[in-house]
């Protein structure tokens, strides 16, 4: 049913919900809308996509999807919440008096999209078995993607107001959180997958 479909579409969307925050707390001006227009565009259609292209797949590549899906999640997950971290650590040094370790430094609003979008290829790969799910169960898949998609572009662009807010406090310290909080989504995605951790 649609209601099903779209609990199913927030279970998905938590994680990407999740580093939507961590994206918002980046941002140390205003919010721009069409960055925050653009960043839950890049979660909502690749958590729409990623059950589309399952749904394709079908089951005969199911078992190769699920031996590599949870290491390509943590590790891209990894890095880029390893390279938040270390972006801090440079711009602290660089207040303290100077630090090379870095280059230059991007610039405080400019929008990586690749970051972006590699982020949202991490927390969706787990919506590939949900549309080899959906094949099984002969679902709509037109309307299941558009309620999935709509449901986390939602909820990814309140998760950057919400990051904001906070990062706008905390600055430095939030932006090392929210690195940190990458870095644990990763590896719970790692070790329920590898039936670790069942949550």
């Amino acid at each position: 049913s649609i209601i099903e479909v779209f609990l199913t579409g927030i279970g998905l969307s938590m994680d990407a919900f999740a580093a939507a925050v961590c994206r918002g707390l980046q941002m140390k001006g205003r919010i721009v809308k069409t960055q925050m227009l653009i960043i839950a565009l890049l979660f909502g259609g690749f958590q729409a996509l990623m059950p589309a292209i399952g749904y394709l797949l079908g089951s005969q590549f199911e078992q190769y999807i699920k031996a590599v899906d949870h290491w390509i999640a943590f590790g891209l997950l990894a890095f880029i919440g390893g390279k938040m971290i270390y972006d801090v650590i440079c711009d602290m040094r660089e207040e303290k008096g100077g630090c090379d370790c870095c280059g230059a430094q991007v610039e405080e609003d400019r929008l990586d999209v690749r970051q972006i979008a590699l982020m949202a290829v991490a927390t969706s790969i787990d919506a590939l078995a949900v549309g080899i799910t959906f094949a099984f169960l002969e679902v709509n898949l037109l309307l299941a993607i558009t309620v999935i998609g709509v449901t986390t572009f939602a909820l990814c662009a309140l998760g950057v107001v919400v990051g904001h807010k906070f990062g706008a406090r905390f600055k430095n310290k939030a932006s090392l959180a929210g690195g940190i909080v990458l870095i644990l989504i990763g590896t719970k995605i790692l070790l329920e997958h590898l039936g670790i951790l069942v949550l």
